[in-house]
């Protein structure tokens, strides 16, 4: 907490009703966020049982700086992962973190299962167990509408919940969080549903000032900090198109991945384009609780339901990832269309991009013969919206067996059904919309979530310093280790140049906390060990990782990759990783 050396953990047993409060000092080093997250997710965890089980935790936790710095706006969720059976992570903005801190808490642990649908309200006094029987079916805009309606808190309240897809324990479900943010991948959403928990309410009305006797100091960096975010050109893309600005660099790069990777480059880029959204549907721009910069680029959607004149406009969030994923890797050519299927996904609550890589591999499995029409239900082509919107109905009904496998996600179809030499997974989570090199697919292959968000190869790929060996892993890895210290705060990872160590260690000395680079630094790896020891008692093993064929096969940024020099990549990485395990092999184990 902000007014003494402890986390404050709030623990709900669902099962039981029962409710607790911690007040945690041997936590506090962790500083909050990933580091709290990780070290309660480790003591919680039942590796022994099925991720959705009612005894596995949900895990969220903000960081001692949340709220009172620019762009220190993120709430973690870790849990185990149904998805993967792995490690969980993810991350949403939104007013979900201020929130918390308002309510007075760094972190909550949830566990047990419900007997009906229920929501929780967390407020600064009390915790309700509220019956959700009403919510339960409803979609993920009409859940959201109905609580904030009914419950307290405007302006400091925060709506986390699920569509049909998380009840239906579909495996690649996300959590909402406040309309256009998400907790996204990994199947977090499902671990809600299995749970019969159906939103998460959030507010508070606490106030934490900062002491009077660092207040000096505090202002000085805070101005320093801001003045970066907005006087200088490190965060001035996110403003201005946002990612969506990566579709025609990446298509010039001949690195977007177009038709389930059949190709890198799309003839229809330019229509997909951050420029022609900006252009054509962009109505304004909004941002979380905190940021001063406003990377939310909402759309305005417009479709006809009704003869002869009845339209109805729907207003959504787009970047990059959902357009990549629902756009070029369907081989969709116009926006409207695009726009009609994130809208559909949205509503159900499903992951865009896992649902645009699974609806990849489909299209691709139903072209090859390898599923059928009748099994469908539709047709699959390329570029046709009506297929892959009759997809989705059916994938949230679960309405046979090829849709029971799809809903356990697209590696676990691939293997009932073939394909899986293009069924574009990597550590079992879908690809990114990044088909730059090797630090692209390396990088979100030994990911400890397997995301491109844990070490961003991508980014590698595209340096002016690129080297094809020992600089890239050691990159990927140094990486990945410094972002387990930054999602301590928890800052947005697109202000992760704003946030560097110094930086970081300047906003901690500035409100009391005595910490150095080396402690920092220090902590981002021990965190980095503790998620490998998790993974490796949840049976991971980096040496079983695929590479899909495809991503040998179609060209990218740095031209045709090879699977042997990708193999000699993770051969370089295990020595090393092997290197931090034996450092932090004799760390403290929970209840030792």
């Amino acid at each position: 907490m902000l007014d003494g050396r402890y986390m404050r953990v709030l623990n709900i047993d669902l099962s039981s009703g029962k409710i607790d409060i911690e007040d945690r000092e041997d936590l506090y080093e962790y500083l909050g966020g990933l580091g709290l997250a990780t070290k309660l997710l480790e003591e919680n965890l039942r590796c022994d049982l099925d991720p959705l089980a009612p005894e596995q935790p949900i895990i969220l936790s903000i960081g001692l700086l949340s709220t009172i710095y620019p762009v220190v706006t993120k709430m973690v969720y870790m849990f185990r992962s149904p998805l993967t059976g792995n490690l969980g992570e993810s991350y949403a903005g939104g007013r979900a973190a201020l929130a918390l801190r308002y309510a007075g808490y760094d972190a909550v642990v949830i566990s047990g299962k419900a007997e009906r649908p229920v929501y929780l309200v967390i407020g600064p006094q009390v915790v309700h167990i509220r019956k959700a029987d009403p919510l339960w079916g409803t979609g993920v805009e009409e859940a959201g509408r109905y609580l904030r309606e009914l419950e307290p808190g405007r302006g400091f309240r925060s709506t986390l919940r699920i569509g049909q897809a998380g009840e239906k324990l579909v495996k690649f479900a996300g959590v909402n969080v406040d309309t256009y943010r998400h907790f996204g991948r990994l199947g977090g959403g499902a671990v809600f549903g299995s749970k019969n928990l159906k939103a998460i309410v959030i507010h508070g009305d606490r106030h934490y000032p900062i002491p009077k006797e660092v207040f000096k100091n505090y202002k000085e960096v805070y101005q320093e900090i801001y003045e970066k975010v907005t006087e200088t050109d490190l965060m001035e893309k996110y403003h201005d198109l946002g990612t969506p600005v990566n579709i025609l660099r990446l298509n010039a790069m001949n690195a977007l991945p177009t038709r389930n990777l059949q190709s890198s480059t799309f003839d229809y880029a330019e229509e997909l384009s951050g420029e022609a959204f900006a252009q054509h549907n962009l109505v304004r721009q909004v941002a979380c609780i905190g940021c001063p910069v406003g990377c939310i680029h909402l759309a305005l959607h417009r479709h006809r339901f009704g003869e002869p004149q009845e339209w109805e406009s729907t207003v959504m969030s787009y970047d990059h990832e959902p357009i990549f994923a629902l756009g070029t890797f369907l081989g969709m050519t116009t926006r409207s269309d695009f726009l009609a299927l994130l809208e559909k996904i949205e509503g159900y609550g499903l992951d865009a991009i896992s649902t645009g890589v699974l609806l990849g591999w489909a299209t691709e499995a139903f072209k090859r013969g390898l599923i059928d029409e009748d099994l469908l239900g539709t047709r699959l082509e390329f570029g046709c919206l009506d297929g892959y919107l009759t997809v989705v109905d059916n994938l949230v009904k679960i309405s046979n067996h090829l849709y029971r496998a799809m809903a356990e996600g697209t590696e676990f179809a691939a293997r009932q059904y073939g394909g899986l030499e293009f069924a574009m997974t990597l550590g079992k989570h879908e690809m990114t919309g990044y088909h730059t090199g090797y630090g692209a697919a390396f990088g979100q292959a030994v990911g400890l979530r397997h995301s491109h968000l844990d070490n961003a190869g991508y980014s590698f790929d595209q340096s002016e310093d690129y080297e094809e060996g020992e600089w890239l892993v050691d990159s990927i890895l140094e990486e990945e280790k410094l972002r387990c210290l930054t999602n301590c705060l928890i800052v947005c990872l697109f202000a992760r140049k704003v946030y560097d160590v110094e930086t970081i260690t300047k906003a901690y000395r500035a409100i009391g906390l005595n910490v150095s680079q080396e402690q920092l630094i220090e902590l981002g790896e021990r965190i980095y060990a503790a998620k490998l020891r998790i993974k490796e008692k949840l049976g991971f093993d980096f040496r079983e990782l695929r590479f899909p064929r495809r991503f040998f096969e179609t060209p990218s940024l740095h031209g045709q990759l090879s699977e042997e020099k990708m193999l000699s990549l993770l051969d370089l990485f295990l020595k090393k990783v092997e290197k931090i395990k034996n450092k932090h092999n004799l760390e403290r184990q929970p209840g030792q």
